[in-house]
C-alpha cells in the first residue's frame, strides 16, 4: 500500500512554516553545543573529582554527537537559511572537530534517505539484526563502553589520514590543548578522548537503535513503518539526544524542516492523528532498549 502523503495530514502553507530556518537559531543550536563543552571543561579543571570528570565525559560524548548532528542538518542545509553558512558551519564548527567531511556525508547520507530500511541502504547494516536477544545487545555496549568500539573507528581513520586534507582536525585538537593547558588544565584534554573512546560509540549505537532498529518493518515504504521517533527526557536530550535528533521519524519525512522545528510538527502530527496505528513512538531510551530485545520465549 502506498504511503499517505504527508501532505493529508499537513497543510502547503504549515509544511512551508515548518521548512523555514533560521539564521539565528542555527547560530544558537551551535553556541548552545560549544557552551555545553566549555562547561564540561571548566567543571573538571575548576573541581576536579571522580564526580565531576565522569560527568564531563558524559557530557562531552553528548555534544561530539551534537557536533554530528550539525553535519548532519547542514548536509541537508537545514540548519541556516544561507546555504554558505550551512557549509562553513557544517564543515568548520562540526565537522573538523569530528573529523567529518561534509560533502563526503552528505554523498552518504543522501543514499539513506533515499533507500532507508532497504538492502540499498547504507546504514543498514547497523540495525539490520533486531531485534537481539538480550545477551548480544549486552554485549554490543560491553564492546563500546570498554573502548573496543572507539579504538577500531580511531584505528579505520587513522589508516586514511592524508594531513593535506585533514590539517584542520589536527589544529583543532593542538588548539583545544592549548586553550586546556592556558585555563591550567592541560590533562582535560584527555576527557574528549575518553569521552570519544568510551561513550560516544554507545550513544551513537542508541541513536541508530532508536530511528530504525526497533522500526515495525525496514523494508516497508511507509516511514511509519521503517523509521522511528523517540520521546526524549530533559536528561535523555542533554547526554544522549542533542539538537533534537530523535525526532527522526519527522526528519523522515521532510528532510528539509530545520532541527529546531522538529518538534512543532510532531505536536502537530499527533494532534491530527498521524501515527495512529503505529508502533512508531519510543517512550524514552529505556523504551527504545526493551523494544529493541526479542521476547523471551514463552513457557
Amino acid at each position: 500500500m502506498k504511503p499517505a502523503p504527508i501532505t493529508d495530514f499537513l497543510s502547503k502553507d504549515e509544511l512551508a512554516a515548518l521548512m523555514r530556518p533560521s539564521n539565528l537559531r542555527g547560530a544558537w543550536t551551535i553556541a548552545v553545543n560549544w557552551a555545553i563543552i566549555a562547561f564540561a571543561f571548566a567543571l573538571a579543571i575548576a573541581w576536579p573529582n571522580p564526580l565531576t570528570i565522569v560527568l564531563a565525559v558524559l557530557l562531552l560524548a553528548g555534544r561530539q554527537l551534537g557536533l554530528g548532528i550539525i553535519v548532519h542538518d547542514c548536509a541537508h542545509h537545514a540548519l541556516f537559511a544561507s546555504r554558505r553558512a550551512n557549509e562553513i558551519a557544517g564543515q568548520w564548527l562540526a565537522g573538523y572537530p569530528m573529523n567529518t567531511s561534509l560533502a563526503k556525508y552528505r554523498s552518504y547520507h543522501l543514499k539513506h534517505h533515499r533507500f532507508a530500511g532497504t538492502p540499498q541502504d547504507p546504514d543498514i547494516g547497523f540495525v539490520r539484526a533486531y531485534p537481539v536477544t538480550r545477551a548480544s545487545l549486552r554485549r554490543k555496549f560491553v564492546r563500546d563502553l570498554t573502548g573496543r568500539t572507539g579504538v577500531r573507528d580511531l584505528a579505520r581513520e587513522l589508516k586514511t589520514f592524508r594531513l593535506a586534507e585533514q590539517w584542520p582536525w589536527v589544529a583543532f585538537h593542538l588548539a583545544l590543548f592549548t586553550a586546556l593547558a592556558l585555563a591550567g588544565g592541560w590533562w582535560a584534554y584527555g576527557l574528549w578522548w575518553a569521552a570519544q573512546l568510551f561513550v560516544y560509540p554507545a550513544i551513537v549505537r542508541l541513536r541508530q537503535i532508536g530511528e530504525h532498529g526497533v522500526a515495525e518493518e525496514r523494508s516497508d515504504l511507509d516511514p511509519r513503518r521503517n523509521t522511528s521517533t523517540t520521546v526524549a527526557r530533559w536528561w535523555e536530550k542533554l547526554f544522549v539526544a542533542p539538537n533534537d535528533v530523535h525526532f527522526h521519524l519527522e526528519h523522515h519525512l521532510a528532510a528539509g524542516v530545520p532541527p529546531y522545528r522538529l518538534r512543532a510538527m510532531h505536536r502537530l502530527l499527533v494532534a491530527r492523528g498521524y501515527y495512529d496505528g503505529f508502533q512508531c513512538i519510543s517512550r524514552g531510551y529505556a523504551d527504545v532498549i526493551r523494544r529493541a530485545v526479542q521476547p523471551l520465549p514463552a513457557h
